[in-house]
């Protein structure tokens, strides 16, 4: 070893053992900072809830102080005192220093740990405390794993055998609640809401509020509790009032769905053959049951029961085609579904001159809107919310389609009370190839809403219109939309509404503004009988433009606003497609409004034709 070498290896040894005594000096002395006090975490996000963190000290000596955060790096993000006088034992910052989670330059800064340097400018001294902060704006995610007893996929149904259900989750934290959210049918509405203990990992509900039982609906569990940062979080998004967000397309997390159902039936997808065997099921959740079938508006053809039994399985009546109400009642409850029978009639396209009306009941788009869950989610799955929905499921509410009453059920009186004879059928059966087709018949009467179909559905309507058939659709916002129908009866993918319907027609928002309907073009004697005047239309559907491959023929339009047309017929193909445009045009043929009546006989003579 050379000579220089050794003096510098002694300078090195000499200097090791200065600085481990003077680290003992330090660390032996009395400490300067007599205190550090600050919360572990602080979440700031503007919410209310430890939105800043505050740091006080206490100096054993007087000193000029400065305090700064300092990141992972050790580098400085903010200053919060600078050269402060501080006097001895005094509380510096008293009630405490804020930190609002922001760097010197007012950005915020990444979610960590963040520690305190103290820099003392009298004693050249400068200390990183050694406990950190740690800043966090990310809520904590409570879940409900699963409710039972049942383990079956799905929601969990009330009442059971067991009288209750229970909902498991991971542990709650802080300021752990539990709300029941009623999400379907209506507006989602709170119905309780109770505290839970930390830690709590399930929570029991008997279908009770207050000791009543609750109506029946789609009920969701829902979780909130908040971490030591003061992150609140909740297992599904919430809006305003800490109601559910229903956002479109999405499931809600988790598997927080409750059914209540006392009683429910499920409607025949397609038609039944007058005389044949018909079946469908129902939940009473245990109880007894009588059942009734009549024609729609007319006594009862059949009735049974009582009985337990899921299964009804009874002989459909014979005679003309028509829709019938298939009625179930208990002790203290009652509902009704839909079920169309066919007359026993040669199949279309088969008889020796062609069929007149088949009338297309938009069994798709009653289903599409039934609100039940399906997956147990919580939410109801609505074609409407953009999410799948089983095409074969029980009716939820009274059972019969929302506004069954209004749209469809005035035009079927009316046909049966005039005595028109018709074929009847479901966009659900002619899809699936079950009962009349398209082919052989003269025209198709659409009664209400068909929002939904399958593009196979869709393109069969309008091959037949451009082969010389007529359709009259009397919906309102109707055949903009598709969807498909998968293996396991599951409608998917619904779309948003297209621009034009499927044959072309652009549809402007429905208007609800009063107003009369004036006769302003009649190529085809549409308006034949009637005044040529429709008066007090309360709500209007404009059809702005009637499509490149179609003709108007006809056209009633508003007098105020001038000009917009509603009533409309045009040629497409060598067919006519008409709408009339109104949503209160099948209550009015039925109360035998002059005007309309006459103009709903004109059609069916063009359907028929």
């Amino acid at each position: 070893m050379t000579r220089l070498a050794a003096a510098l290896f002694g300078v090195l040894v000499a200097a090791t053992f200065a600085a481990f005594f003077v680290a003992q000096r330090i660390k032996d002395e009395p400490s300067v900072i007599q205190g550090v006090r600050f919360r572990g975490s602080f979440s700031p996000n503007e919410d209310g809830r430890a939105d800043r963190v505050r740091f006080a000290l206490r100096l054993k000596e007087s000193d000029r102080v400065t305090l700064g955060v300092v990141d992972a790096d050790g580098d400085t993000v903010r200053t919060l005192v600078e050269d402060r006088r501080a006097k001895a034992y005094e509380v510096i910052g008293l009630p405490g220093i804020p930190w609002d989670g922001r760097d010197d330059d007012g950005r915020v800064v990444p979610d960590g740990r963040y520690k305190l340097r103290i820099t003392l400018r009298d004693q050249g001294r400068s200390v990183v405390y050694p406990r950190s902060v740690r800043k966090d704006t990310t809520p904590p995610a409570p879940r409900v794993t699963s409710i039972g007893p049942s383990r079956e996929p799905g929601p969990e149904l009330l009442p059971n055998a067991d009288g209750k259900v229970t909902a498991r989750f991971g542990p709650a934290l802080d300021a752990a609640q539990v709300l029941l959210v009623r999400t379907a049918p209506g507006r989602p509405r709170k119905v309780l809401r109770q505290d839970l203990p930390k830690g709590a990992t399930e929570w029991s509900w008997d279908g009770r509020v207050q000791g009543r039982r609750v109506s029946p609906g789609t009920y969701l569990v829902v979780l909130i509790w908040q971490d030591e940062a003061g992150n609140r979080g909740a297992s599904v998004p919430l809006g305003r009032s800490d109601v559910p967000r229903l956002r479109y397309g999405r499931k809600l997390p988790g598997h927080g769905g409750i059914t209540v159902r006392y009683l429910a039936a499920q409607p025949a997808m397609a038609p039944t053959k007058a005389r044949g065997r018909t079946e469908l099921f129902l939940d009473a959740r245990g109880e007894r049951f009588s059942w009734s079938l009549r024609r729609l508006g007319g006594s009862v053809r059949a009735r049974g029961g009582p009985k337990t039994r899921p299964r009804v399985v009874f002989q459909a009546p014979g005679g003309k085609s028509g829709v019938y109400v298939f009625r179930v009642t208990t002790r203290e409850r009652s509902t009704q579904v839909l079920v169309p029978v066919q007359a026993r009639q040669p199949v279309a396209g088969t008889a020796k001159r062609p069929r007149g009306v088949l009338v297309l009941l938009p069994a798709m788009t009653w289903q599409g809107r039934n609100p039940v869950d399906d997956d147990g989610d919580g939410a109801p799955n609505l074609l409407d919310l953009g999410v799948a929905a089983t095409l074969r499921r029980l009716a939820a509410g009274d059972g019969l389609p929302e506004g069954f009453r209004d749209r469809e059920a005035p035009l079927l009186l009316w046909l049966d009370r005039t005595g028109r004879r018709y074929d009847v059928t479901t966009d659900a059966a002619l899809q699936a190839g079950f009962g009349p087709r398209l082919a052989g018949h003269r025209g198709v009467l659409i009664p209400g809403d068909a929002r939904w179909l399958p593009s196979t559905v869709r393109a069969r309507l309008r091959a037949f219109v451009r082969g010389g058939g007529t359709v009259v659709s009397l919906g309102i916002d109707s055949l903009r939309r598709t969807v498909a129908v998968n293996a396991r009866g599951r409608m998917v993918d619904p779309s948003r509404p297209r621009p034009a319907d499927l044959f072309g027609a652009r549809l402007a928002p429905l208007r609800r503004q009063a107003t009369d309907l004036e006769n302003f073009q009649d190529e085809i004697e549409l308006f034949t009988g009637t005044s040529g005047l429709i008066s007090a239309v309360p709500a209007w559907e404009e059809t702005a433009r009637i499509g490149r491959e179609a003709d108007q023929v006809a056209s009633g339009v508003t007098v105020d606003p001038p000009g917009r047309s509603v009533i409309t017929a045009a040629r497409f193909g060598k067919g006519l497609v008409i709408r009339p445009g109104f949503p209160s045009f099948a209550q009015r043929v039925n109360a035998n409004d002059p005007a309309v009546s006459e103009l709903m006989a004109r059609m069916w003579t063009l359907l028929s034709r």
